[in-house]
């Protein structure tokens, strides 16, 4: 009697029909693509090297060109510094942070890991894209901030053009990273990625005017991606027009070029 009574119920009676409803099956793509994109900006967030590339130094450069006599600037200097600092911004995020985060991804294996879930590889792609993006407006949005504080008055009809810039020129400067990151081995990267960033800062009138370059590196920097980005948010923020025509196929052309290359040389390992 008392080992019928401690006897186990019989399996499936301890919980009525229906209780348990298993769906395996992938997620909404929706769901998926936001996951994914929070999982990526918190990454770039959290990173103390990405931080000191993606807002630090543009904002000691920011505070250090508005304030100190560095070239012929009319006052308010910070007018003149903000697009160039933006642009740098830009670079810092969508080229250099994500080619070595891509490079070290793909030592580590963390891609191979991933490709092989039920995540769609559009959904990796697609969430990096969009949380680059992200870290891109809140860096505009600190650096806007810290910008006014300092001076500056942008024209107010050049705001809302200077947004599909950044994108443009974040997409332009992700697939640089995508094309470095994807297909060389992570040390090199590192180096390379540091070195390309400096080649840029310094050549690509960021550090400087372009005007303010000597000699034939004045004309060379508007044909490279972070001059262009630079003449273009120029355009718009500080004189209220335009960015013309020369900025834009210049960025395109980056873009698709690294894009394209990157397609066929980018390996998961």
């Amino acid at each position: 009697m008392n080992a019928e009574a401690n006897a186990a119920p019989p399996l499936g009676a301890q919980f009525p029909a229906g209780t348990f409803a298993p769906a395996p099956g992938r997620g909404r793509p929706l769901r998926m693509l936001l996951a994914q994109t929070r999982v990526e900006a918190l990454l770039i967030i959290r990173h103390g090297e990405q931080a000191l590339l993606t807002l630090i130094i543009p904002l000691a450069l920011l505070i250090g060109l508005s304030t100190l006599n560095i070239g012929d600037l009319p006052e308010p200097r910070v007018n003149s510094v903000m697009p160039r600092i933006l642009a740098l911004a830009v670079m810092s995020t969508a080229f250099t942070g994500q080619a070595i985060a891509l490079g070290f991804d793909r030592r580590y294996g963390v891609l191979k890991r991933l490709s092989a879930t039920a995540l769609p590889r559009w959904t990796l792609i697609s969430g990096r894209v969009l949380a680059t993006l992200l870290v891109v407006a809140l860096q505009a949005v600190v650096l806007g901030v810290a910008a006014v504080l300092l001076g500056w008055s942008p024209e107010l009809s050049g705001l809302l053009p200077a947004v599909p810039l950044l994108v443009l020129g974040t997409l332009a400067f992700g697939a640089a990273g995508v094309l470095v990151g994807g297909a060389l081995r992570a040390e090199i990267v590192l180096a390379l990625a540091n070195a390309i960033w400096f080649v840029l800062l310094l050549a690509g009138g960021l550090a400087l005017p372009a005007a303010d370059l000597p000699g034939p590196l004045s004309v060379l920097a508007g044909f490279l991606p972070s001059g262009a980005l630079s003449a273009a948010l120029d355009a718009v923020l500080v004189d209220g027009s335009l960015p013309g025509v020369q900025p834009i196929v210049v960025l395109l052309a980056w873009g698709a070029a690294c894009g394209g290359v990157a397609v066929r040389t980018f390996r998961l390992t």
